[in-house]
């Protein structure tokens, strides 16, 4: 059998909070419960986004909540040559191609123009148009329905074609886009098990449709709950949401329930590392969710 490989991949972009610890012990236990080994990348290819010493402090958490991880810690800057062949590679493929379009090109030409992800028309895809030099890289998107066996939600499916057409591997403004990058990076690492917030669910089918150009595994997926605020909206750091604790212990407990509670799973508070063991035995719930 395979061994489950799963894997916590935040963005450096503040500290630790609660919505990002729920998917770390989220993932952590998907994989521990599994007898697998649980990995920790950190997606650090967005620069202008990236708060200096918040990676560092990310990992400090992790360890003060007892989510001890295996391996070397990788990250995203440090493999860009991995990203580059892979798009070589659906170039070579006739997958991916050169568009010159700016984001107030795609507004003027959406039919809904507040639309925040509005369907690419195809402006670029047969060539640049006169006049317009090369901006961005677009995957080619397959115009079928994917579909996907998500271990919480579900069957899921899309037609990429339709629901936001060729998307984009590479930004106008350098970085490899996250869609490419996660993909290679889960693939690379032998990633078998990804386990995330359900914020990311819409990017799934995305994924799997990159996977299957650069005839990469598609690993199993599940999206856990999100972690919402008073207003429904989700928690995060952009939204204000505070640090977790990183002093007083019975502060950290108190956390680590909480995160827990969110996944279904009720402990008494302890040490971290106990709390995590006692959940461990409940783990199945996680799964039971499907």
């Amino acid at each position: 059998m395979t061994r489950i490989v799963g894997r916590f991949a935040p963005s450096p972009t503040g500290p630790l909070h609660l919505g990002s610890l729920v998917a770390a012990v989220g993932s952590w236990l998907f994989a521990r419960a599994a007898g697998g080994r649980w990995l920790v990348r950190i997606e650090d290819l967005d620069a202008p986004r990236v708060v200096p010493g918040s990676a560092d402090e990310i990992l400090a958490a992790l360890k003060l909540y007892a989510l001890e991880w295996d391996g070397e810690i990788v990250r995203q800057s440090q493999r860009s040559s991995l990203y580059e062949h892979a798009l070589q590679t659906l170039r070579t493929r006739g997958l991916a191609y050169d568009c010159g379009c700016s984001r107030g090109d795609l507004q003027r030409a959406a039919s809904a123009p507040v639309s925040a992800e509005p369907i690419y028309p195809g402006t670029c895809r047969d060539g640049l148009p006169p006049g317009r030099a090369a901006r961005a890289v677009r995957f080619r998107a397959p115009d079928q329905t994917i579909r996907v066996h998500d271990v919480i939600h579900g069957s899921i499916e899309e037609n990429i074609a339709e629901r936001v057409g060729d998307f984009v591997i590479k930004r106008a403004d350098g970085p490899y886009a996250y869609q490419l990058a996660v993909v290679v990076d889960d693939a690379e690492q032998g990633v078998t098990q990804v386990v995330r917030g359900g914020d990311l669910l819409s990017s799934t089918v995305r994924q799997v449709a990159l996977q299957r150009a650069l005839h990469l595994p598609t690993p199993s997926y599940a999206h856990l709950p999100l972690v919402l605020g008073p207003d429904g909206a989700k928690l995060g750091k952009r939204d204000g949401a505070l640090p977790l604790p990183t002093l007083d212990e019975a502060r950290v407990r108190n956390t680590l329930a909480a995160a827990l509670h969110i996944l279904g799973i009720d402990v008494d508070a302890a040490p971290p590392a106990e709390m995590l063991q006692m959940a461990l035995t409940r783990a199945p719930e996680l799964h039971g969710k499907s």
